[in-house]
């Protein structure tokens, strides 16, 4: 199988190179490549991986070494020696799409779980393994910090302990008295941020903070549930709201229809007026069922794989979870099948590419910078509590989506590295017309990625649980230029809504 329509998206492990145990070993193919060579050997090799090498189960939680000293008890190690160079460091962009272009999710889950099984965020491994460059360069390295990441992984610590009291008094206990005294002593070594302009905001631990035992805890798995051990039904019912009228969304995404033609979105008989699309820009309230919201707010509080920070004298607040490192639990690749078969005109011919999830400091109140995503379909939704956004005036905490995308023979570098040409080149020439969508809990906005988009000032209150968060899927690639994935243009001179 040979690559076709590279994304510059990829990240950077085409060939998945690792140094081999033997020259004759080394696999430069990618992952889905030799998943390709027949249905046969597929079945086969995930016979023998499953009996023999005895990998991940397709649902799994690491358990902290601290808990439990037994290595096999999870699968943690079970063939690590024997397996390891089949498996890449990192997954890429094609393979996520190889395995969701026939719904093999659990294929797809089979390699990220395995994947992420072996490596150095899974704290039950008994040699040492180094993170993949790529993981370390975007944020989620395990040698540096910020403050307010620290503080996220603390008040994180603490609400498990709460959570976890009685249904697992032990990894409660864990928590509360190895996990959480560790992350209050690094914390107070931390100097103020106008100390740490060097490093734009990022704290390098000291020999000091790894005698404290950071480097056994920051940015490890210690504690990862399942949709199944939340709730072993969730998979009997629809993930989305049975009132969406799919048909008339994706009329409203390729311009079909006027806006007074729009219903309300979940419900015809609503009082409220009906909520606003333009071509290529759609606002879907209720998307989730209560029942899927309510689970996936569960895992993304829960689950330690908020590996990534940003240097918060550059790119702002939030602290990040990806598919590629720790954001595979089942019920979100159904969530894409599903939104994916929802909308088959707008998603025709284009897979799932990547996903991730963001969480956004309260003490701050600015997200994500001017950008553009290497994908042709965004879909962001918000799963921030009902009563957490504050609600202030010049504060929509929601999305602002330009009507602009970046020329085709702009390279990403050009666009998503350079803010300021950004905005007099393109945003400036079109007097920022924009649609800007303010948050709202379980709305989803869907939009023609390649158009530049900021997150909207936010002011939400304090508390782990009252943070803003965000869950984004991106589908197919990129398209440049004029057009692009809606089948209506949503530039325009001037136009400044508020949706």
């Amino acid at each position: 199988h040979q690559y076709k329509n590279k994304s510059k998206m990829r990240l950077k492990t085409e060939q998945h190179q690792r140094r081999p145990r033997h020259p004759t070993r080394r696999r430069s193919l990618p992952l889905h490549a030799i998943m390709l060579l027949s249905n046969a050997l597929h079945l086969l090799l995930l016979l023998l991986l499953l009996l023999v090498i005895s990998p991940l189960p397709l649902s799994f939680a690491f358990v902290n070494p601290n808990v439990n000293n037994n290595p096999d008890a999870n699968g943690a190690d079970s063939g690590e020696e024997d397996d390891d160079d089949f498996f890449p460091p990192l997954i890429d962009s094609d393979d996520i799409s190889y395995f969701f272009s026939t719904y093999d999710l659990d294929g797809l889950h089979w390699a990220l779980a395995n994947i992420f099984h072996r490596s150095a965020r899974n704290p039950n491994l008994s040699k040492k393994k180094e993170l993949p460059q790529t993981l370390v360069a975007r944020g989620g390295g395990d040698t540096y910090t910020t403050e307010y990441k620290l503080k996220h992984d603390l008040e994180q610590a603490k609400y498990i302990v709460k959570q976890l009291e009685h249904s697992d008094p032990t990894i409660s206990q864990y928590f509360a008295s190895q996990v959480i005294p560790i992350y209050e002593r690094v914390l107070q070594n931390i100097p103020p941020l106008s100390e740490l302009t060097r490093t734009k905001g990022l704290y390098l631990f000291s020999q000091q903070d790894y005698a404290t035992g950071i480097g056994n805890i920051y940015n490890k798995a210690l504690y990862m549930t399942s949709a199944d051990e939340l709730d072993s039904g969730w998979k009997t019912t629809g993930l989305l709201h049975n009132a969406l009228d799919w048909d008339g969304i994706q009329k409203d995404w390729f311009g079909e229809r006027d806006a007074k033609q729009i219903e309300f979105a979940t419900d015809a008989n609503a009082k409220e007026p009906a909520t606003p699309s333009i071509p290529g820009v759609l606002i879907i309230d209720d998307i989730l069922s209560p029942k899927t919201l309510s689970l996936l707010r569960q895992l993304l509080l829960r689950n330690t794989h908020w590996f990534q920070t940003k240097t918060p004298l550059e790119f702002g607040k939030y602290v990040g979870s990806y598919i590629d490192d720790g954001l595979q639990d089942p019920i979100f690749l159904e969530l894409a099948k599903q939104l994916h078969q929802s909308m088959p005109r707008i998603m025709k011919g284009h897979d799932l590419k990547y996903m991730w999830a963001y969480k956004y400091d309260s003490e701050f109140e600015s997200g994500i910078n001017l950008h553009a995503d290497q994908a042709a379909v965004n879909v962001n939704m918000w799963l921030s509590l009902d009563d957490a956004d504050l609600e202030e005036d010049g504060y929509g905490g929601g999305l602002v989506v330009f009507t602009t995308k970046p020329p085709s023979d702009w390279e990403f570098e050009t666009y998503n590295t350079n803010t300021e040409f950004v905005v007099e080149e393109l945003l400036r020439p079109t007097d920022f017309a924009n649609a800007t969508v303010q948050h709202k809990p379980n709305r989803a906005v869907i939009f023609d990625s390649a158009l530049f988009h900021q997150t909207d000032k936010y002011r939400f209150k304090k508390g782990y649980e009252n943070g803003r968060i965000n869950l984004t899927l991106l589908f197919g690639e990129m398209q440049k230029g004029q057009g692009g994935a809606g089948g209506a243009s949503a530039s325009g001179d001037g136009m400044k809504q508020e949706l």
